[in-house]
């Protein structure tokens, strides 16, 4: 058997680039692309991204060279995820919401060859080239700057340029002949992803041929996605290539249709009008699907892949009441997407929706790409015992890791300490063996040496009828070191007035729900919680508010619905001394 070689007709790389070739092939009639009035088969599709490979080849695009996309879920930026490594080249997708600044360290870390820009972002890509060009000090440096390609509106041309270049004249003058780059090593970078920076500075995440493939196929079964599905995509194609179904869209023979807004009425609407059978989307989309419930029922449910903050259960029954049906995975951008997935037993049927939305709740198992997931105590590699209630980190190992940090091996090397990606995250795993998150390691509030997951108690604060979004960080506390801070909006009445509630009645709530070392020792309301360019919730920043309140000795004792509050900034060295003792 040792003398049975490889050979072209029994060995490929593995590339997602397949997908497309064997779409155009073998679903000639069907939709590939609809965006309003505008659609494409999987033929046509197949052309434009060829004729484009070919057009950046004629700009100097070479292989491994970077290519960014700045633009929203529009046809443009689904062909880019073929066309570009079709030309051999890496594609770069931007987090729209990002400012300037942030722009510019991309391409400036990224070494962009070209920067293809949406007509609406044309102003903030204008500044963040300026900010590019003021860090160059010798005039043959100004050669770096990427070629700049406008994508104008494929239904109704603005005009709007940034130079030369615009995305449909590079289409059509592109080879219709032209022949992808083939892949010669399934290693090879396929993408560069940055971080969101939620715990540390933003890391350009670099994904290979292989691994965007075995993922692309690992999610497509998990979710038992179907051939010819109707994909809305209210999951932004930045995040982590749509973590993936870019790629998988093409691979089920679907229909991508594609949403610049993502707001009620506009998914309802397309929803119904196109028979939408599955959508992706963090939790916070969930918020706006219930501000805006749907004017026409749906035809039939749903489905939609969760991921992002863990949802509270309470959160997960009020959007399936609308015909919706949740899956809920777990990933991060250094795992291609979502690595773990709850697939769902046929024995939880017979369960009450309450118990069905808490088992929903949970991150799952992993998907077929991954070869091991496990919790462990990082400092004695030990797994946790399997009890749901033993914490660790969580640990990944498999083919959908990415291939490392870009120009960073100090930081790739810790993320691959002894032989598995560390994610940062906390959790326990159940009997059954599904994974449930508690926290980011950060996030672990240690009061008195108890761990408390603020995940927990915002599950809880979730299911009061008036809460809207829920963060809870630490903030100090004279005798525990760390008690647990809530932060919360509320919902809105009709009139778009906020409902009224008191922090007295939040932490009664919690009373009843919770053990006392895990209540809110104080409530604060915000018109909105502060989130990240990814619609994260950014805790460092309700972590530097709580800070300055610390709860006084009294605090222990109730006065009435309200709690003594000591807002002068002074933990002194005694609370320091008990805040270390307390993480012993």
């Amino acid at each position: 058997m040792d003398e049975l070689p490889k050979r072209q007709a029994n060995f490929t790389q593995l590339t997602p680039l397949t997908f497309l070739y064997r779409a155009a092939s073998s679903y000639p009639n069907r939709i590939s692309i609809v965006h309003e009035s505008t659609s494409f088969t999987w033929p046509q599709t197949y052309d434009r991204c060829r004729r484009l490979a070919s057009s950046l080849r004629s700009l100097n695009v070479s292989k491994h060279d970077v290519v960014s996309v700045l633009a929203p879920n529009i046809p443009a930026t689904y062909e880019m995820h073929f066309a570009v490594p079709m030309a051999g080249a890496v594609l770069n997708t931007i987090n729209t919401r990002l400012d300037a600044n942030n722009i510019a360290t991309i391409l400036r870390h990224s070494e962009a060859k070209v920067l293809f820009v949406d007509y609406e972002y044309v102003s903030k890509a204008r500044d963040a080239l300026r900010l590019l060009m003021s860090t160059h000090h010798h005039p043959n440096e100004h050669s770096s700057l990427p070629f700049v390609v406008v994508i104008d509106d494929i239904n109704s041309p603005t005009g709007i340029r940034l130079g030369e270049l615009e995305y449909e004249q590079l289409v059509h003058n592109g080879d219709p002949n032209y022949i992808p780059e083939e892949i010669q090593d399934e290693w090879d970078p396929i993408a560069l992803n940055y971080t969101s920076g939620t715990t540390s500075a933003p890391k350009g995440v670099v994904y290979s041929h292989r691994g965007a493939y075995l993922s692309t196929l690992s999610l497509i079964l998990a979710w038992e996605m179907g051939s010819e599905p109707v994909y809305l995509w209210t999951l932004p194609m930045f995040h982590c290539n749509g973590w993936t179904f870019t790629w998988g869209v093409a691979a089920r023979g679907g229909t991508n249709v594609c949403l610049r807004n993502i707001t009620a009425p506009e998914i309802y609407r397309h929803i119904v009008h196109h028979n939408v059978t599955h959508m992706c989307c963090a939790p916070i989309v969930f918020s706006i699907l219930l501000e805006g419930k749907p004017v026409v029922a749906m035809k039939s449910p749903v489905k939609i892949f969760t991921g992002g903050a863990p949802p509270p259960p309470a959160l997960l029954e009020r959007i399936e009441s609308l015909g919706f049906l949740v899956t809920h995975g777990y990933g991060l951008t250094e795992a291609t997407g979502p690595a773990l997935i709850c697939e769902w037993q046929k024995n939880w049927d017979r369960l009450e929706k309450r118990q069905q939305a808490g088992l929903k709740a949970r991150q799952g198992i992993s998907i077929l790409t991954m070869a091991d997931v496990d919790v462990k105590e990082k400092m004695t590699m030990k797994s946790v015992t399997r009890d749901g209630k033993s914490m660790g980190e969580i640990v990944l190992r498999g083919s959908g890791i990415m291939k490392g940090y870009y120009k960073d091996s100090e930081n790739s090397s810790k993320a691959f300490e002894n032989g598995w990606f560390w994610t940062g995250d906390v959790g326990v795993i159940h009997p059954d063996g599904y994974v449930e998150i508690k926290d980011r390691s950060k996030d672990v509030i240690i009061s008195g040496g108890e761990n408390i997951s603020s995940v927990e108690v915002e599950s809880v604060l979730y299911t009061h009828p008036a809460v809207a979004e829920a963060a809870v960080v630490a903030m100090p506390h004279p005798r525990w070191g760390e008690s647990p801070c809530a932060f919360l909006s509320l919902k809105k009445k009709k009139n778009l007035e906020a409902v009224v509630v008191e922090e007295g009645e939040i932490v009664a709530y919690c009373r009843k729900k919770l053990p006392s070392f895990m209540v809110p020792k104080v409530v604060r309301f915000m018109e909105e919680l502060p989130k990240t360019s990814t619609g994260k919730i950014q805790k460092y920043e309700l972590r530097e508010k709580a800070k300055e309140f610390i709860a006084s000795s009294s605090e222990m004792i109730k006065d009435g619905s309200k709690f003594k509050l000591n807002r002068s900034n002074t933990g002194g060295s005694n609370n320091v001394q008990i805040l270390a003792q307390s993480r012993l």
